[in-house]
């Protein structure tokens, strides 16, 4: 029988707790509950998703989990107790549906949600086919260092920001001397941000100092209000402690202002929100962002609310009352869908379309089939995290690609496609020629798994520890600096 309403309430409270049926490891059990399920949990329940996510990430595999197979398990939380019959199960070789293969092979993405059908993460390459962007390639990577004059960051290197709307019109202006400002931001659901939420702000930090541009940087503290179960005073206030986070990344505090939606939302930004709402319909919201007749109306308008940071009119303190200033965006990818959205209206309304980088997500610690949770403290490693719950995390966490043994992993290798310590190494580390080195040792089942990790967790400890101590000079004051409204220092041409 399909799961119930309430029994997927009990089991998103059990996944908040545990990784797994049993605890902290995947059995047969976890195979007969997954296939109670239809589809995929909703995302209003985070944890059963993350959970349902990764089992899904197994695909065939899932059937040679260790254990017994049971008639029914039972479940708790609170004072209500569940007891789910999981007497369907497949056996090896059993002919699936084809609704339930579909749903088993194809990725899906979008601001909310993240689901990869393989263990290895999203494949990319279809996604760009889906949006219709464009990939960074060998060519624009090459113009971008002769026009700079700078190496690409890593991230760009090693396509871990992917693809693009627009990047040669950037270059373009940089090229013929003209300017153009940063834009991205942080949705503050958690007062400790984790190594994920990094990514879009190292390259950010990278390109204004390689630009010498004006950043601003959106805290949607109002979008979490609309879709998380936060009091909106509670959403504000992780605002400002994200906001301590973001600036010990070292941004230039006399190019860099940082806004809260629900403080900052008024006059000429205001005025940018309006024009966008007038131009775009419920229909055209509905088929961007999955909206229905249930959706709250504060949802529905929130996208004009990102989309206004676009344009350089929305700040006159900064650039004067220009509407003629472009902008550059990095973000992840499953933001994308705003700035679709953002790029459709622009010109209706007489702005500057803005230009995107995408990058890659980051996965959680249970594998690539979804990106870190804020949520749940086992999937991540967060920027509070002391040097011993990393290798705590990492050992513990961490889903390897090696063999079960020594003796299969010196013989056959490890698989760095679906590893989680190597995919985060190639976020971190910088040595391109020590990451290769480390890539080729764990594929020939030189260096094991054991290995790979203490190299990750000496990065992470280091990395972490250094922005922790950044982070104890921000003071309310140096915040507070960061966000008042104010001119910003910039060689501006147009």
């Amino acid at each position: 029988m399909p799961i119930t309403k309430l029994e997927e309430a009990v089991l998103d409270e059990h996944f908040i707790k545990y990784s797994y049926v049993k605890g902290f490891t995947a059995t047969q059990s976890d195979t007969a509950l997954f296939l109670q399920f239809e589809s995929a949990p909703h995302k209003d329940l985070p944890h059963l998703l993350r959970w349902y996510t990764h089992i899904k990430s197994f695909g065939s595999e899932r059937l040679k989990f260790p254990g017994c197979k049971e008639t029914f398990l039972s479940f708790s939380s609170n004072c209500t107790k569940v007891n789910i019959m999981v007497d369907k199960t497949l056996e090896e070789g059993e002919v699936v549906a084809d609704g339930q293969q579909q749903e088993q092979t194809e990725d899906f993405v979008d601001p909310w949600t993240v689901r990869a059908s393989s263990n290895k993460g999203i494949d990319y390459d279809k996604l760009i086919d889906r949006f219709g962007s464009s990939r960074i390639d060998e060519a624009l990577l090459e113009r971008f260092e002769k026009i700079t004059g700078h190496k690409p960051h890593h991230f760009l290197r090693r396509g871990i920001f992917f693809s693009h709307r627009e990047l040669n019109r950037i270059l373009n202006l940089v090229e013929a001397g003209k300017t153009f400002f940063l834009y991205t931001g942080r949705g503050p659901s958690s007062e400790a941000m984790h190594v994920g939420h990094l990514i879009p702000f190292i390259m950010t930090k990278w390109l204004q100092d390689v630009f010498d541009v004006p950043l601003v940087v959106q805290l949607t503290d109002d979008e979490k209000y609309l879709w998380k179960d936060l009091k909106l005073e509670q959403c504000n206030k992780l605002a400002y402690e994200n906001a301590k986070d973001i600036i010990a990344i070292g941004f230039d505090i006399n190019k860099t202002f940082i806004f809260s939606d629900v403080d900052f939302v008024s006059g000429d930004f205001y005025k940018n929100v309006l024009r966008v709402q007038k131009h775009v319909t419920f229909n055209q919201v509905k088929g961007i962002f999955g909206f229905d007749e249930s959706s709250n109306i504060g949802k529905i308008m929130f996208p004009a609310i990102q989309a206004a940071p676009s344009f350089s009119s929305s700040f006159p303190f900064i650039f004067g009352g220009k509407k003629d200033i472009p902008c550059l965006i990095p973000c992840a990818i499953d933001q994308d869908p705003y700035f679709r959205m953002t790029r459709d209206v622009a010109p209706r309304i007489g702005l500057q379309k803005p230009a995107l980088i995408h990058s890659t997500f980051f996965p959680a610690l249970q594998g690539a089939g979804s990106k870190m949770s804020a949520s749940d403290e086992n999937s991540s490693i967060f920027l509070t995290d002391t040097p011993n719950q990393i290798k705590k995390k990492i050992n513990k966490y961490a889903f390897s690609g090696g063999k079960d043994t020594i003796e299969e992993h010196r013989a056959l290798g490890g698989d760095c496609e679906v590893d989680v310590s190597y995919m985060y190494l190639t976020f971190f580390m910088e040595d391109d020629t020590r990451l290769e080195e480390i890539r080729r040792e764990y594929s020939a089942g030189n260096m094991l798994t054991g290995e790979l990790k203490a190299e990750l967790i000496k990065i992470l400890q280091n990395m972490i520890s250094e922005h922790q101590e950044r982070r104890k000079s921000v003071t309310d004051e140096v915040v507070k600096q960061y966000m008042t409204p104010r001119p910003l220092n910039f060689h501006s041409k147009s």
